[in-house]
């Protein structure tokens, strides 16, 4: 017996019938509640699943709702973060960016109490009348002595320097110059020199190259005589810049020869051999000898003598010789100054001996920034030249600074005001030093005086005299240098400057000073 065949309704859905993505999921969640409907599957089955299915769909509700916060009114829109930037804020969280090893070196707190100094003094720096009871800077070598000179100078001669004539106007210190200085400053300079030093010496204006101030003269002398991690040899005590000068950029390492209170730490050839030998055992490659005459911080002057000894050391050893001589024209003593360039006979190879020179000290121009390396080596001008792309003086001071050495009257005048005033303040200082016992090294020239302060040190240790030098800031309000600053060998001296105040300011700078040497008995 056949039957016939029922008709089938068409599909409504024809797409749905052919996706078999649609059907699957389709039978997954019809087939438990038909187990209900047509009693197949079984009664848990088909009551499981729905519930199941119920739960989680409120779940995920419920964290949506919890998850988004509606902007408040007041609040601007904002993009959103994408994962990319997610993951790139979660790296960065976990270390800081990185710097180079000289940044890093560099930026860390000073170790050197020479800038502490400086630094603890410029937070509360005395003022007659502003501050009366701040720190009396003595730290820093900075000739105001003959401040009221320049200052009538430049009243008379700026406004004409800067606009009269072609040179001398806009089209003059507008435009680009040569880096490493121009022509009629290194005449002007050269004139200078040579009437500083006694007319004893003239320095050719072709073998000068001009930076800003002698600290880049020193560093790019070190560029170009040393590679990095060779090293120089230099007597102490010297003064603490020359650290960052020579160390810090170039990477020349500085050697200490050891000078003795005995000798008023005058050199000898002796110790600068011993310096020399010692170094060459441990592997250390010396390129010159660094040098400042007259000596800072102690005052003393190089004799001719040594001049030629250290001569004969050079060329023996075969290294070069830097000499800043930027206290050439600072001199009260009855020595009499000579310049390295003085002894270089025709007979000497002179292209190993390299003079430093600024007008911040004999000038009290430290602040136009104005330097000269003098060198006798073609090679060394050739590559300093380039190097003082990095650090070339300005078009107008280097025009205002020419106009000023110009003026020969004025020159000569104030040359002369200003030793016989170092020489005041000088004298009138170290007498009342004296009076209080403490004494203070032979000198005959600086801005400074080298005191020894041994017998107010307790212990007699380095320590003891960092503790003093805490005493002077703390107080006497008085900032001053450390030996251990200057890498003396000694404890218990300091360099005071006293060019940073007028002589009607040394009763208050000695009052102050007496606080301490009382204190300082009283305790022991």
């Amino acid at each position: 017996m056949t039957h016939a065949r029922k008709p089938t309704k068409p599909n409504p859905h024809p797409r749905q019938a052919h996706n078999p993505s649609f059907s699957t999921t389709g039978m997954k969640l019809i087939v438990p509640l038909q187990g209900v409907v047509q009693g197949r599957g079984g009664l848990l089955l088909g009551t499981l699943v729905p519930c199941a299915l119920f739960y989680f769909l409120q779940l995920y509700l419920k964290r949506r709702r919890s998850n988004f916060s509606p902007p408040s009114p007041s609040s601007e829109p904002t993009l959103p973060r994408t994962s990319s930037r997610s993951n790139l804020s979660t790296r960065g969280s976990i270390s800081r960016v990185r710097l180079s090893k000289l940044a890093t070196q560099i930026s860390r707190p000073d170790d050197s109490l020479y800038y502490v100094g400086l630094e603890r003094a410029s937070r509360d720096p005395y003022h007659a009348v502003n501050n009366p009871h701040g720190i009396i800077q003595l730290g820093l070598s900075d000739n105001k002595l003959c401040f009221d000179l320049i200052g009538e100078w430049v009243a008379r001669n700026l406004e004409g320097t800067m606009s009269g004539g072609v040179d001398l106007g806009i089209n003059g210190i507008a435009p680009y110059q040569t880096f490493d200085g121009v022509m009629e400053l290194k005449m002007a300079l050269s004139d200078f020199m040579h009437q500083v030093m006694g007319e004893s010496v003239k320095f050719d204006p072709y073998n000068m190259v001009l930076t800003a101030g002698a600290t880049p003269a020193i560093e790019i002398l070190s560029y170009c005589l040393a590679d990095h991690g060779n090293a120089f040899l230099v007597p102490t005590p010297y003064y603490p810049g020359f650290d960052r000068d020579v160390r810090w950029r170039p990477g020349v390492d500085l050697i200490p020869v050891h000078c003795r209170s005995t000798d008023n730490f005058n050199l000898n050839i002796t110790a600068l051999d011993q310096a020399f030998s010692q170094a060459r055992k441990r592997g250390v490659k010396i390129r010159g000898i660094l040098i400042s005459n007259p000596s800072n911080p102690v005052g003393n002057i190089l004799t001719q003598d040594m001049l030629y000894s250290l001569l004969d050391f050079a060329e023996d050893k075969n290294i070069h010789i830097i000499v800043d001589e930027v206290y050439a024209g600072s001199t009260y003593g009855s020595e009499k100054f000579v310049s390295l360039a003085e002894v270089l006979d025709s007979d000497i190879d002179k292209s190993r001996f390299h003079i430093v020179y600024s007008l911040s000290k004999d000038l009290s121009l430290a602040g136009f920034r104005v330097g000269v390396i003098c060198s006798f080596n073609d090679s060394v001008l050739a590559a300093a030249k380039k190097l003082t792309r990095f650090s070339s003086i300005s078009a107008p001071t280097q025009r205002l600074v020419t106009s000023m050495l110009s003026d020969k009257r004025f020159i000569r005048e104030y040359l002369e005001t200003n030793r016989k005033r170092i020489r005041q303040v000088r004298d009138e200082f170290v007498d009342c030093l004296s009076k209080l016992g403490i004494n203070c090294a032979k000198s005959s020239a600086g801005m400074f005086c080298w005191a020894d302060m041994s017998g107010l040190i307790r212990p007699y240790s380095e320590k003891g005299e960092i503790e003093l030098w805490e005493k002077f800031l703390s107080i006497a309000k008085i900032s001053i240098t450390p030996g251990s600053a200057c890498h003396c060998i000694e404890p218990g001296w300091f360099r005071i400057c006293f060019t940073t105040i007028t002589l009607e300011e040394v009763p208050l700078v000695i009052e102050r000073i007496r606080r301490v040497v009382e204190s300082c008995n009283s305790s022991s």
